[in-house]
């Protein structure tokens, strides 16, 4: 119907897509599936008509208050967008074809076993059909832009279908993590709009992960290796002459290391399977003789992220594990492990990194910044991590729209850093009160003043929305311009004041016109005299600049990109 409708104006791109569920059942050649839809197409048709060939009318589109604009984009009080789609509309219901909780089993890939639908069944009866989600930070180094996709997903997704969101500090490696860290992740949570229905650490769990490992040798699924790190580094590793040491030996052996018996490196748990991208018996735990924040010196062993996560997972009664893209080679593992442990298995789900052009958001390269001074610290400003953005003003508002902006996406995002930029203006032109400023000031002396003494203008707090109230700002024969609105020669394209091309003051109501051009005995030209007339009698002017009168010094700081 629709395209007898818009005959030749119709999207043929909808028909392209059709053919690609054709294409999938392997029935039909790409091209002879093309060629067989066209001729369709002008079968049903017939030939083009003149208004066939006349361009189709661009629909008009709807101006969005910048009040409305702002709700366009995220999760902010629960509102939902008008403009482009907003993270909730993203993450509601259908819209990512997620399964349903205690449906994992129709997920491609999920691995069923006769036990699957006895624990789906305990799920639900504990979670009451309740979507759970995680945000899982490790805690040695500050969040980054990445992150707040993370955050956004995982506490969007659950807030947009009704369910919950767990902070687990992924805390297994004690060397790295420090207490500042696990501070700022919470607060970097907390200012971007969310609250954790539970705080949690996966050494909450440490107890019943060495009680799993234990299982999982029993049932012939691990075993205690003696390999270097360096020998199984890297993905066609000699396999483990120790793969098939028996049952009891590895029980004991992992009872040493639990007791210190083993130095670093001299031993390690291993599991039986082989990971989708090669890698063979990830290991499961490892010998750190480093006492841990929370649990001291209790443990000189410590599970892998590849052995606890999905088990944190279960305890937690996870419905949606979301993680980037390249944890995907460790879904097999994922599934693996539980099923080898026979408990609920949650349905881990990938999407694409978020990253920035002209900046690092990898920990490990913003710390060797901050070791060898090339940044102050995890809050410099030139960074993109979420407590240096805070530190510069940018709102979480902002950072939320951007992430909406982003969407969310399977394949790996590279964004340009203006575009989290201009997120920001959208909502400071919404919340941050208007000042005039000057960096580079040239002074203007207004040499036919319009009064004896001096006048007071009426600036609006914001331009776009005058109803939000005025300043006043003083107004004296002496003013203070930026240097660059003035030039002795124009060029093509230039607007703002030169010999003969006059400017408009910026809420002054008055047009000024160069006389004078004074310099130093540099030629560096210092002030400029002018004459100013009212701009409902003047001609037009082509820009209009801001200025300062009786000024307040101030402190800026411009930051470059790194």
């Amino acid at each position: 119907a629709e395209l007898l409708a818009e005959r030749y104006h119709f999207n043929m791109g909808l028909l392209m897509a059709e053919q690609g569920h054709l294409q999938a059942l392997g029935h039909w050649e790409p091209f002879l599936l093309l060629f067989v839809s066209l001729s369709q197409v002008l079968h049903l048709l017939g030939p083009k008509t003149e208004a066939d060939l006349e361009k189709k009318p661009k629909a008009a589109k709807a101006r969005i208050a910048p009040a409305e604009k702002q709700k366009a984009a995220v999760v902010e009080n629960g509102e939902e967008g008008t403009e482009t789609r907003s993270l909730l509309e993203q993450l509601r219901g259908e819209a990512l074809k997620f399964h349903k909780p205690g449906e994992n089993y129709k997920t491609e890939g999920y691995v069923v076993t006769p036990n699957t639908m006895a624990l789906l069944k305990q799920h639900l009866a504990i979670t009451g059909g309740q979507v759970r989600t995680r945000f899982p930070p490790e805690p040695n180094g500050i969040l980054h832009i990445g992150h707040a996709k993370a955050i956004n997903f995982n506490f969007g997704y659950a807030k947009a279908n009704s369910g919950v969101c767990f902070l687990r500090y992924d805390d297994t490696n004690p060397e790295k993590e420090e207490e500042k860290y696990f501070t700022a992740i919470r607060e970097m949570v907390e200012w971007l709009g969310y609250q954790p229905y539970a705080v949690t650490h996966a050494s909450d769990y440490f107890d019943q992960l060495y009680t799993w490992a234990l299982e999982l040798i029993r049932r012939g699924q691990a075993y205690v290796c003696h390999q270097k790190v360096e020998e199984i580094k890297g993905h066609n590793p000699p396999p483990s002459p120790w793969r098939n040491r028996p049952i009891e030996e590895s029980l004991l052996l992992f009872e040493d290391m639990r007791k210190g018996k083993f130095g670093e490196g001299e031993a390690t748990l291993r599991m039986k399977l082989v990971m989708e991208d090669g890698k063979m018996d990830p290991v499961a735990y490892r010998v750190k003789f480093t006492p841990h924040h929370r649990t001291g010196d209790k443990w000189c062993i410590y599970p892998t992220y590849d052995y606890t996560h999905c088990l944190c997972d279960s305890i937690e009664h996870i419905t949606h594990s979301l993680c980037t893209k390249e944890f995907q080679a460790r879904r097999s593992s994922y599934f693996w492990l539980c099923n080898a442990l026979d408990v609920y298995c949650p349905v881990q789900w990938e999407y694409g990194r978020l990253n920035l052009l002209y900046t690092v958001v990898s920990k490990r390269k913003i710390i060797r910044l901050v070791e060898t001074g090339a940044v102050r610290d995890w809050d410099d400003p030139r960074l993109f991590t979420l407590t240096a953005l805070r530190r510069r003003g940018f709102p979480p508002e902002a950072i939320n729209n951007f992430c909406a902006r982003v969407g969310v996406t399977v394949a790996q995002a590279t964004m340009e850093p203006h575009l989290l930029e201009a997120c920001a203006r959208e909502v400071l032109n919404e919340q941050a009160p208007r000042a005039m400023a000057v960096l580079e000031p040239l002074k203007v002396t207004i040499t036919n003043f319009p009064a004896l003494k001096a006048l007071e203008v009426l600036v609006p707090n914001f331009p776009a929305d005058e109803s939000q109230g005025f300043h006043k700002v003083p107004f004296q024969p002496t003013i203070y311009i930026e240097e660059t609105d003035f030039r002795e020669e124009v060029d093509k394209g230039y607007k703002r004041l030169a010999p003969g091309q006059p400017v408009g003051l910026r809420h002054a109501g008055y047009v000024i016109a160069v006389q004078n051009v004074i310099k130093d005995a540099s030629g560096h030209v210092i002030e400029l005299e002018v004459t100013c007339t009212k701009s409902d009698v003047a001609e037009k002017p082509k820009a209009f600049i801001h200025w300062v009168s009786e000024p307040l010094a101030c402190e800026v700081r411009l930051y470059e990109r790194l």
